[in-house]
């Protein structure tokens, strides 16, 4: 069991939707200090604010930056040190979409979705491991999606990406398991969630899952040290489905009966940002 109290939480995309939501959670859990990172410097500000009234005992903090940019990533990770601030728990939550076909994606569409979704988690879970390490113990979250367990139509660059941080983040847990295991780590398969990332998108039978809910389930996840966490719970048979059922079959029952493959069609989103 991973103990909150008098930790250290680092959230990246943390200055709205779910992370500023675990961060809130975070804080009433027990957590000695909460860091905020963000792209957005304007809604970070706002979280801040909202967050320094009433949320526990907990010191808040916040940085902007963009997580992609390994200098800028550096140099916080430096003013942090020198103030004191060593990561216990990271919440790898930061992550774009852009949500078109595939022909119509640019290669900058294309380049900025892996690097905010799959390389900057890499980078920075490699920057603060040797803390947890020297320390013995640590937790990592990474954020992934139930987008890594299918494919669909309008969503393929996000889903490689999210294929991609599912498929590291379990390795690492595997290796971490046998080499450091008092650092654990928690992959978050989630499906929509109804925030502004997703604006536009339609479910059919399956519920579009409330923010409130999804970071509330995850930091329950933090303390009781789960592996993987797949919402909802429907999402444990895809593999048996996808194991059972030819691919002509399960493209039928997953994506014309459950309407998964049309879910994207009046996407809208917002406009691609770390937050």
């Amino acid at each position: 069991m991973t103990d909150i109290t008098q930790r250290t939480v680092l959230i990246t995309g943390a200055a709205s939707g779910i992370g500023l939501l675990m961060a809130q959670h975070f804080a009433r859990e027990g957590a000695a200090k909460v860091v905020l990172w963000d792209m957005n410097n304007a809604a970070l500000q706002q979280a801040l604010n909202s967050l320094q009234k009433g949320v526990g005992q907990a010191r808040i903090y916040g940085w902007q930056l963009d997580i992609t940019q390994p200098t800028q990533v550096m140099a916080i990770l430096q003013q942090m040190q020198e103030a004191g601030i060593e990561v216990d728990i990271l919440v790898n939550n930061a992550g774009i979409i852009v949500g078109k076909q595939f022909t119509e994606h640019t290669a900058a569409d294309i380049n900025r979705t892996m690097a905010v979704n799959t390389l900057a988690p890499m980078q920075l879970c490699r920057e603060l491991l040797p803390h947890m390490c020297r320390q013995g113990h640590g937790h990592i979250v990474n954020v992934s999606s139930a987008a890594s367990l299918v494919a669909n139509p309008g969503m393929s660059v996000y889903c490689a990406s999210k294929w991609a941080t599912t498929g590291w983040s379990d390795s690492l847990r595997l290796e971490l398991q046998s080499q450091q295991p008092g650092i654990k780590v928690t992959t978050v398969m989630p499906y929509y969630i109804s925030t502004g990332m997703f604006a536009g998108v339609q479910s059919r039978l399956l519920p579009i899952l409330k923010p409130e809910y999804v970071a509330m389930r995850i930091v329950k996840a933090v303390k009781q040290d789960k592996t993987l966490l797949k919402m909802p719970r429907l999402l444990h048979f895809l593999p048996l489905f996808q194991g059972l059922l030819p691919q002509a079959w399960f493209d039928v029952v997953v994506g014309q009966w459950l309407g998964i493959y049309h879910t994207m069609d009046h996407f809208r989103g917002r406009p691609p940002r770390d937050d």
